[in-house]
């Protein structure tokens, strides 16, 4: 329904009016384990947003699908996200040529496999978290603009368990701080964004074909690893480059390779480049 989900013609009249340059998106997960009251389980979600306009017009909104936001400022310009917010958008007036975007909320982790999920294995305890956004939910993890058309590149920051390990779409390392910080992504639409957190049991190998080479990953949660047949996997993901590689001869393009096997997962699969 208009209101939470995006008309044909909203989304025409926003992609007139603006050109998105790039998001920066800081999430810390730290909530997703320890004692707390599930239903109110959330976590933080900052976001910053550079846009230009493009079209004629002052006046757009965001996609954000959150329990609460801390804080919205356009510019420089705090808004009131009492005012701005009405649980799925925010209202945004008074559009410049180019312009930046901070958005602090309160995201909700998911048991629909919408948005963030969080999985609690009733075998030793352990959590997983991992993101599905199709058609439409990455607006549940972060404030965005949320159509196809609109795309971007992407930097993502992930506060996590010291004992976890975190994937995005680039490639990825804990810092100093302890954060993950992962290499900013070509351009692309917001429903192919992820993130993968948790202790995950991971198995490495690499791809080569000439100069080509292609770090390959393979994850199940712990409690699953002595199935786990990370050789099969890798024989024919192998199998599968050298097929496409034969018949399109054009290198895979995203660098790394990761294949998450993730707990209550509901769509069958999913590919994030």
């Amino acid at each position: 329904m208009p209101g939470e989900n995006l008309s044909r013609d909203e989304a025409h009249e926003r992609a007139a009016l603006l050109s998105v340059d790039g998001y920066e998106v800081d999430l810390d997960l730290r909530s997703a384990v320890g004692e707390s009251d599930e239903a109110v389980r959330t976590f933080r979600s900052v976001t910053t947003i550079r846009f230009r306009r493009t079209g004629s017009g002052t006046s757009t909104f965001a996609d954000l699908i959150a329990p609460s936001v801390n804080a919205v400022t356009l510019n420089g310009r705090p808004l009131d996200p009492a005012e701005v917010f009405d649980g799925a958008r925010i209202a945004l007036d008074g559009l410049e040529d180019e312009n930046t975007l901070v958005v602090d909320a309160r995201c909700a982790y998911s048991r629909t496999g919408e948005g963030m999920h969080r999985f609690v294995d009733p075998e030793d305890g352990e959590v997983y978290l991992y993101t599905q956004y199709e058609p439409a939910d990455a607006r549940r993890v972060y404030a965005n603009f949320e159509q196809p058309d609109l795309k971007a590149p992407y930097r993502f920051s992930v506060t996590a368990p010291e004992e976890w390990t975190v994937w995005s779409n680039g490639a990825g390392e804990r810092d100093a701080d302890g954060v993950w910080r992962f290499a900013e992504t070509a351009p692309i639409s917001t429903y192919i964004t992820c993130v993968v957190a948790g202790p995950y049991h991971y198995v490495t190998d690499t791809y080569r074909r000439g100069d080509l080479e292609i770090p390959l990953g393979a994850m199940c949660r712990k409690g699953l690893a002595k199935h786990f047949d990370a050789d099969d996997v890798f024989l024919v993901t192998k199998q599968g480059f050298d097929f496409f590689h034969d018949n399109f001869d054009f290198p895979y393009p995203f660098g790394k390779y990761d294949q998450a096997f993730v707990p209550e997962y509901n769509l069958g699969a999913m590919e994030n480049p």
